[in-house]
């Protein structure tokens, strides 16, 4: 279980494909502090560290993963949030993320806030996947590659976000542009209650 708190970019040094798996070996500050089968969020996917090296470390992704992510979508030297799972004993400064991504949406516009900028995401939008929690509303949570955000201006199959200064230059949100692909997360709290609903 993760905040969405962004804790370090990482950065991609090697990707070796294994079959339908990927291998992806990223230099991190933490990395000498890391043990094998420890969980991290990369752009908000959970993943288990498989072995340690000089200053970085190695996770798998399998095909479901890459599907349903911009996991297969990376090159070496591209940047990834990373947050390693939460403390259970420490404030939850971001909102319950499980680091199980849902699918991805794509950058759609920018707009300056006057000092922060909003990113609007389009996502696709299916009727049966909504009735199940997957959707956003109006100052509720979403995780955007890996980073715990408000909603602003939802619609169907929209929403937009306020990043400010620090978020931006602290996480890998400094490189989106209009046409990339985030990963997202919807927010928990609001499956469960879909699905009670739909059992009522």
């Amino acid at each position: 279980m993760f905040s969405g708190i962004i804790e370090n970019i990482a950065v991609v040094s090697a990707i070796e494909k294994d079959k339908d798996n990927v291998n992806l070996t990223l230099t991190c500050p933490f990395a000498g502090e890391l043990k094998i089968d420890q969980s991290i969020s990369h752009n908000g996917v959970c993943l288990t560290v498989v072995s340690l090296g000089d200053g970085c470390y190695t996770v798998t992704a399998m095909k479901e993963t890459l599907d349903r992510s911009n996991l297969g979508l990376l090159s070496v030297g591209d940047k990834v949030n990373v947050e390693r799972s939460m403390i259970m004993n420490g404030r939850l400064d971001g909102h319950i993320v499980q680091g199980h991504v849902d699918m991805t949406a794509e950058c759609i516009a920018l707009e300056d806030a006057n000092g922060s900028t909003y990113f609007t995401f389009k996502y696709p939008f299916d009727k049966d996947m909504a009735r199940r929690g997957y959707f956003t509303v109006d100052k509720g949570s979403v995780t955007v590659n890996g980073v715990s955000l408000t909603v602003c201006n939802p619609t169907q199959d929209t929403f937009q976000v306020a990043i400010i200064p620090y978020t931006f230059e602290h996480t890998n949100f400094c490189d989106i542009k209009i046409g990339t692909k985030v990963n997202i997360e919807f927010d928990i709290l609001g499956k469960y209650i879909a699905r009670l609903n739909s059992l009522s």
